[in-house]
C-alpha cells in the first residue's frame, strides 16, 4: 500500500469522523440541557400556597348537590362530596371534601360518582381539618396523549422523530424552568426572550441538520426574521398603547404580589416568541431547498442561488401567513360570536384593546415570517457557495 493511499484513508476516515460528530454533537448538547434543566430549581418551590397542606389524588365516592343554588346558566353554592383518598399520608381514608362554585362557567366544575379528582387536605397534628376539592384528575389523560403522540412521530420519523422530542422537552423546560421564574423576578423580558429564543433556535435546527453550514443558514435567517418582529413588535405595542394587562391572567398576577413586573414588556416578548415556531419552520425549508439546489449545480452564483431561495420564499408565504392567523384566531371564536351576535360595528370591534392586541400578535408574527424568507435566501446563498469560491 502506498503513503499517498494510507494518508488519504487517514483524510477520509478524519473527514467521516467529523462530519458524524457535527450531526450527533447536537444531540449530545441537547440531552445534557435537559438532564442539566430538569435538575434546575426555579427558586419558587416553597411558594406559600401550598404550604402546610396536602396535594393527592381522591375518588369521589357520592356527592350531595342540595346546597347549589341555580339562576338560569350560573351555578353557585357548594357541593358536598364523600371521597376516598388514594396516595398521600392519608392513604385509604374516607372523609368529606366541599366543591365551592363560583357562578362562573369557566372554571366551575362539577364532580359525579365514580370521578377522581385532585384535592388540597388542610391537616395538623396527624388529623384533616378540611379538604378542598380542586379539579378533576387530568394528568393520566395527558400521560397517554404524549406517549401516543411520541409514538406516532418516532412511527413515521424514526431518527429524527426522537430529535422531534428531544427538542419539545428541551422547549418546554427552557421555558418552565428558566423564562417564567426570570420574568417573575423582573429580569427583563426582551433580552431574555431573544437569547433564549437564540438559544432554541440554534439546537432545534441544529438537532435537523447538525452543526454544518446549512443549520448556520436557517439559524442567521430565522434569528434576523425574529428580530424584526421584535423591533415591530414594541413600535406597534407603543403606537396601539396596549397594556401588558391584555394577557390572560395577568392581573391575578400582579395581585399576588408581583406588582413590580412589567406585563407590557412582557407581552412585547410573547409577540415574537409565539412567532418563532413558524419562523424557524420556514427558514429550514428555505436553507434545505438552496443546499439541494447548490448540491446539484455547484456552478451557481451566490445570486443565483439566493433567487432560488427568494422563489420558494414566495410559494411557502403563500400558506405561512395564514399559519398565525389560524393559530391566534382559534382561541377567539367565541369572541368572534358574541361581536356578531351583538351586532357590533366593526370599526368598534378593531378598536378593542384585546383584538388589537391580537392583531399585533398575528399581522406582526407574519412580518417575522415574511422577512424571514429573503433573509435566509440570502444567508443560504452566501453560505453554501462560498465554497466554490474559495
Amino acid at each position: 500500500m502506498s503513503v499517498n493511499h494510507i494518508r488519504q484513508n487517514i483524510i477520509n476516515f478524519f473527514s467521516q469522523y467529523r462530519q458524524n460528530f457535527r450531526y450527533h454533537a447536537p444531540v449530545l448538547t441537547c440531552l445534557a440541557a435537559i438532564v442539566l434543566l430538569w435538575f434546575l430549581p426555579t427558586g419558587f418551590e416553597d411558594a406559600l400556597v401550598y404550604q402546610d397542606a396536602e396535594r393527592c389524588r381522591a375518588s369521589v365516592l357520592s356527592v350531595d348537590d342540595s346546597a347549589i343554588i341555580d339562576t338560569g346558566l350560573v351555578r353557585s353554592g357548594e357541593q358536598v362530596c364523600t371521597i376516598r383518598i388514594l396516595d398521600g399520608i392519608f392513604k385509604d381514608e374516607e372523609t368529606t371534601a366541599v366543591n365551592m362554585l363560583n357562578g362562573s362557567l369557566e372554571q366551575d366544575k362539577l364532580f359525579s360518582p365514580g370521578d377522581t379528582a385532585m384535592v388540597v387536605i388542610s391537616h395538623a397534628d396527624g388529623k384533616i381539618l378540611n379538604v378542598t376539592m380542586t379539579d378533576h384528575y387530568r394528568i393520566g389523560g395527558e400521560l397517554l396523549m404524549g406517549i401516543g403522540f411520541a409514538a406516532f412521530l418516532i412511527l413515521f420519523a424514526g431518527r429524527t422523530g426522537i430529535r422531534a422530542i428531544a427538542s419539545f422537552v428541551l422547549t418546554v423546560l427552557c421555558l418552565w424552568k428558566i423564562l417564567v421564574p426570570c420574568y417573575l423576578k423582573g429580569w427583563n423580558p426582551i433580552w431574555l426572550g431573544l437569547l433564549i429564543t437564540l438559544f432554541l433556535t440554534v439546537l432545534i435546527i441544529a438537532l435537523v441538520y447538525g452543526f454544518d453550514r446549512r443549520c448556520l443558514a436557517a439559524v442567521s435567517g430565522s434569528f434576523l426574521g425574529i428580530l424584526v418582529t421584535c423591533i415591530l413588535g414594541i413600535l406597534f405595542t407603543d403606537l396601539f398603547k396596549i397594556h401588558g394587562a391584555v394577557m390572560a391572567y395577568s392581573e391575578s398576577l400582579l395581585y399576588s404580589g408581583y406588582q413590580h413586573l412589567n406585563l407590557t414588556s412582557i407581552f412585547m416578548a410573547s409577540i415574537f416568541i409565539g412567532a418563532s415556531g413558524a419562523v424557524m419552520d420556514l427558514s429550514v425549508d428555505i436553507a434545505s431547498a438552496v443546499y439541494e439546489v447548490v448540491e446539484k449545480r455547484p456552478d451557481l452564483s451566490w445570486k443565483e442561488a439566493f433567487g432560488s431561495g427568494l422563489t420558494v420564499g414566495r410559494n411557502a408565504m403563500g400558506t405561512m401567513t395564514t399559519t398565525l392567523l389560524f393559530a391566534y384566531s382559534g382561541g377567539y371564536i367565541a369572541l368572534l360570536m358574541v361581536f356578531m351576535a351583538q351586532g357590533t360595528p366593526m370599526d368598534n370591534i378593531l378598536n378593542y384593546k384585546y383584538v388589537a392586541a391580537e392583531l399585533i400578535h398575528t399581522v406582526i408574527g407574519s412580518f417575522g415570517l415574511v422577512t424571514v424568507a429573503p433573509f435566509t435566501a440570502l444567508c443560504s446563498g452566501i453560505l453554501f457557495t462560498a465554497k466554490k469560491r474559495r
